[in-house]
């Protein structure tokens, strides 16, 4: 009876001993996954948000709203980005709180370095004037405080639409120029 006692033993020992080594084995191809996850930090975002809106203010007058269904931030990444590949929406306000001006776009990525946002896709914009703006894609440089376009452009006023190829406009798109227009259309009241 002792030496069946001692066999069971035995049994038991390698048994557990196989299972340690399965499970060190599998601790380790774990760990080696989670470093190659994490390998490369340029591609994960230190901030990811959804359902964002947020409002930025200026001498404690709020000034703007944002609103995104996502927002990414890559800040280790060259150069440093963020994007918005839900589309984003933003609006102006005026002292009494009206929306003044507004700008929404399918997509919208921010070069930090560069400080350049690139919209894309069903880019609509309204400046103080009431002017209408609609393309494919709009880039906004702050730096140079322009805004510009190499894609169709359609700009609807409030007695004509224009139509053009690439325009070029100040940030408050009220004083801008069309590069190629094809046509200039009056409404008719």
């Amino acid at each position: 009876m002792c030496c069946k006692d001692n066999h069971t033993h035995k049994g038991i020992v390698v048994v557990m001993a196989t299972m340690f080594v399965c499970l060190c084995i599998s601790c380790q191809r774990d760990v080696q996954l989670r470093t190659d996850a994490v390998h490369d930090r340029a591609a994960l975002p230190v901030l990811e948000a959804t359902d964002v809106m947020t409002l930025i203010s200026d001498s404690g007058v709020t000034r703007y709203r944002i609103k995104a269904p996502s927002w990414r931030i890559y800040d280790k990444a060259t150069p440093a980005y963020w994007e918005f590949v839900e589309g984003i929406c933003l609006e102006q306000f005026d002292e009494d709180l009206s929306i003044q001006a507004s700008l929404d776009a399918d997509y919208a990525y921010y070069n930090e370095d560069a400080q350049i946002w690139q919209l894309k896709g069903n880019v609509k914009s309204l400046n103080r004037e009431g002017e209408q703006f609609e393309t494919s894609e709009l880039y906004w440089n702050q730096n140079t405080e322009r805004v510009y376009s190499d894609s169709a452009i359609v700009i609807t006023r409030a007695t004509s639409i224009i139509h053009g190829i690439g325009f070029e406009s100040n940030q408050e798109m009220t004083k801008y120029t069309i590069l190629n227009p094809t046509g200039v259309f009056p409404i008719n009241e």
